[in-house]
Order: C-alpha cells, then sequence, then structure tokens
C-alpha cells in the first residue's frame, strides 16, 4: 500500500493490518502541527482506501507521547484570550483538532493503541478515542492538563467517563495524579498489561492479526453498532442493529467463515471498498 511521507511518524502495513508508529523519542513524541497534520492525513488515508483491516498505534523511546508540546502554545499556535473574537477562535481552533482525534473512532476499521511508559496529556486525549488498549507494567496516564492550569479539552473528559468509573475520571481530572498501569487494568481503561513493552507489541499486533482475519465488512458493523449503543438507548440501538444487520449481512461470508473453521484454513473476504469523494474526482 502507498503511504503518505511522514515525519513524525512511520507506517507500515502488513497481510491488511497497518501500524502507525509515533516516532520521535527524543522528543517524547510530543504534539505540535506536524503531528496533528500528519495523522489527520494518515487517518484519511487508511479511511479511504479501504484496504488495512486494522490500525495499531505504537510508539519509540521511554514514554508513548508526553502530550502536547507546550512551546507551540508560545509559537504557532496563539491562544488570544484578550478579545470576545479571539476566545471564540479557540472554540474553532480546538473542533479542528478534536476532529482529528474523533477521526479514530469513525475509521472504518479497529484501531488498537500499544502504550509503553508515560501517556501524558493529549496521549490520553488519543488513546481514549481507540477501540483497544494495551499497556506494559511501567505504563502510567496523567490528565496532565490541569497541571498547567487548563482544562482537558481534546476528548478525555468526553471520552473516559464511558471506559471507566466517573469518579476515579474526577480523581485524576481534579489532581493530575499519574494512573499506574495494574489500577489502569482494574478500572477497565486498559484491556492487558504485559511485563515489556516489546511483549505488548506483540501481544497488540497478534490481536490486530485475528482481526484482519474476519471479515472486514463485519467488522465495520461492529464498531457501528458498538459506538451507536453506547451513545443511545438499548431500544433504539437494537432498532439501528436490525437497519445495519439488513444492510450487510452476506450469505456468502458466512459459508465462507463455517467453511474454513471446517476445513482448518484461513478464511477469505473482500475488503471495504474504496472511497471516492467528489472533490477528488476531478470532474
Amino acid at each position: 500500500m502507498k503511504h503518505p511521507l511522514l515525519t513524525c511518524f512511520s507506517l507500515t502495513t502488513t497481510d491488511h493490518v497497518a501500524h502507525l508508529v509515533l516516532n520521535r523519542p527524543k522528543a517524547m513524541n510530543t504534539m505540535h502541527p506536524t503531528f496533528w497534520r500528519e495523522l489527520d492525513q494518515v487517518l484519511a488515508h487508511l479511511h479511504q482506501q479501504g484496504l488495512a483491516r486494522v490500525l495499531v498505534i505504537s510508539s519509540t523511546g521511554k514514554h508513548f507521547s508526553a502530550g502536547m508540546a507546550l512551546e507551540t502554545f508560545g509559537g504557532d499556535i496563539a491562544m488570544d484570550d484578550q478579545s470576545p473574537e479571539g476566545r471564540a477562535a479557540i472554540f474553532d481552533m480546538l473542533a479542528n483538532m478534536q476532529a482529528t482525534f474523533t477521526k479514530l473512532e469513525t475509521l472504518r476499521i479497529p484501531v488498537i493503541a500499544a502504550i509503553q511508559g508515560g501517556c501524558i496529556g493529549g496521549a490520553v486525549d488519543m488513546v481514549s478515542a481507540c477501540c483497544i488498549r494495551y499497556a506494559s507494567s511501567e505504563t502510567f496516564f496523567r490528565i496532565q492538563e490541569i497541571n498547567i492550569g487548563m482544562v482537558a479539552d481534546v476528548g478525555t473528559l468526553q471520552r473516559l467517563p464511558k471506559l471507566m468509573p466517573l469518579a476515579l475520571v474526577k480523581e485524576l481530572a481534579y489532581t493530575g495524579r499519574k494512573l499506574g498501569a495494574a489500577r489502569a487494568l482494574a478500572c477497565g481503561l486498559v484491556n492487558e498489561v504485559f511485563d515489556s513493552p516489546e511483549a505488548m507489541l506483540a501481544g497488540a499486533l497478534q490481536c490486530a492479526k485475528e482481526i484482519a482475519a474476519k471479515p472486514p465488512v463485519a467488522i465495520w458493523g461492529t464498531k457501528q453498532a458498538i459506538h451507536y449503543a453506547r451513545d443511545h438507548s438499548v431500544d433504539d440501538a437494537l432498532k439501528q442493529m436490525g437497519w445495519l444487520q439488513g444492510a450487510i449481512w452476506s450469505n456468502q461470508h458466512v459459508r465462507e467463515a463455517v467453511s474454513a473453521m471446517k476445513q482448518k484454513r484461513p478464511a477469505s473476504f473482500p475488503a471495504l471498498a474504496p472511497l471516492q469523494n467528489f472533490s477528488d474526482l476531478g470532474l
């Protein structure tokens, strides 16, 4: 698969598993404007092509990510609090950043976060939008924003209460304390804790391999249904499930899956259809 040229990440795809790696360890993989631009570009690319069946996001160095690069606020990004017009512009700037992490939720494929070391500030915003989170034993999470005089604003406070107990979210958000890997596992934030970063990444890639073996359109439908059910009543979600299943049901996929199990062979399923935007057609 042809991938965009990147400076903050590396991106590979093997056997339908896309692997995006944060690759600025000396800068603790902080998030500056290029990071946001490239991440948005990568997610749009994967969403449009439809060839990858799962995305794994991992990192390099001691920490997964130290979050937003603080120097950004003094240079590339101007947070003007001196006028109502300037404060209004903050809303639109944040909406743009929020939309990038929301792409992780709306991506047509599952996203697995493989987290080592510190997952701090904006990094918590990012991994909370992923489907599955694996951690190594030294991993910790920190809602850092309160420690630097601001409110976490790119998804942490909106998504964490749907992932873990509300009182614990409040404790972390009000104090800026670290949440260690063991407690993160106990409260349901992470799916599994591994002894080392290497074992953790291997576990994440193994899970991705298993997901990639399933029918992509059924995985797509499952992700749609889970997210809809999270935000709607049971009755509404059941109705949505009926329309969804009616739209994507495939006797051929079911026969292939059952035959593959009986014959003890890998199943073969078609990829998701590539997407076309009117703006890209050049008509």
